[in-house]
């Protein structure tokens, strides 16, 4: 199973810069993060140091978010955002260049909450001009960008897997954009109560990205009542190839614990 760690939810416990190589020492080879600087256009020693954390683990980065802004201060992403426009168009080249450096194709783009003050018939038009421009950056690395359904965050506006395919159509229809996919995070399907199992029999050969954590506790695999395996299986089986990106909550001493018995049950 071609998995992927996100060490900006895992492995908090070490320093960011140490995650990776604590990934590889786990068995793993691939791993995915959250922006992990504080600002769009962030120093280029940083940049630096977070690409030799990379390299230096022997892992492989396979996706990265954009700025979302300050994710624990309840931000959601700067897409949708028209006061904070253009940063996120400064981050564009930036998260290209990463890619570009360290073979990461995929890039996710939070959408961004609904603004005090702003129409959402405004926010949704920046929306798509961002999303239209983060296509267009990406894609000449042959990147694609990922849009996701968020739950736990009331004033995100995109819900269901049929919110976000809506904005990818829009794009689509506007810019001629190809390289926009949904992230189905089943988590966040879930919780918000779409239902799973219809948005994998419809959409699983067009996901650009799958994402898991169990419910309820956004926990481990088996610490809930969410049938993941099942829903890896079906995509797979639907032609869905890609990672599956292991975005949940656990203490570094059992994060994988599961994964082990896994392997194990598999021998």
């Amino acid at each position: 199973m071609s998995y992927t760690v996100n060490c900006s939810i895992l492995l908090t416990e070490l320093p960011l810069l140490e995650r990776p190589a604590a990934v590889k020492a786990a068995g793993f080879d691939n791993v995915e993060f959250w922006w992990p600087f504080a600002e769009s256009v962030p120093a280029d020693k940083d940049v630096t140091a977070f690409e030799r954390a990379i390299t230096d683990a022997g892992v492989q980065l396979t996706g990265l978010n954009f700025n979302a802004g300050n994710m624990p201060g309840g931000d959601r992403g700067l897409v949708s955002w028209p006061a904070r426009s253009a940063e996120f168009r400064d981050n564009i080249d930036v998260v290209a260049g990463i890619g570009e450096r360290l073979g990461c194709k995929a890039f996710n783009a939070l959408y961004g909450n609904r603004i005090d003050g702003e129409s959402a018939e405004k926010q949704d038009a920046t929306g798509a001009e961002n999303l239209a421009a983060a296509a267009a950056g990406v894609a000449r690395i042959g990147g694609t960008v990922l849009l996701e359904p968020v739950s736990g965050a009331p004033r995100y506006p995109l819900l269901s897997a049929a919110d976000a395919l809506a904005v990818i159509a829009r794009v689509k229809a506007a810019s001629g954009a190809e390289n926009i996919k949904l992230l189905a995070d089943f988590y966040h399907l879930a919780v918000n109560g779409d239902d799973v199992e219809a948005v994998i029999g419809n959409h699983a050969k067009d996901f650009g990205h799958i994402q898991i954590a169990d419910n309820p506790g956004r926990g481990a695999p088996g610490t809930g009542q969410l049938p993941l395996g099942e829903w890896i299986t079906r995509s797979r089986e639907l032609g869905y190839t890609g990672y599956i990106g292991l975005e949940y909550k656990e203490p570094a001493e059992t994060a994988f614990a599961w994964a082990i018995r896994e392997r194990t049950a598999a021998h």
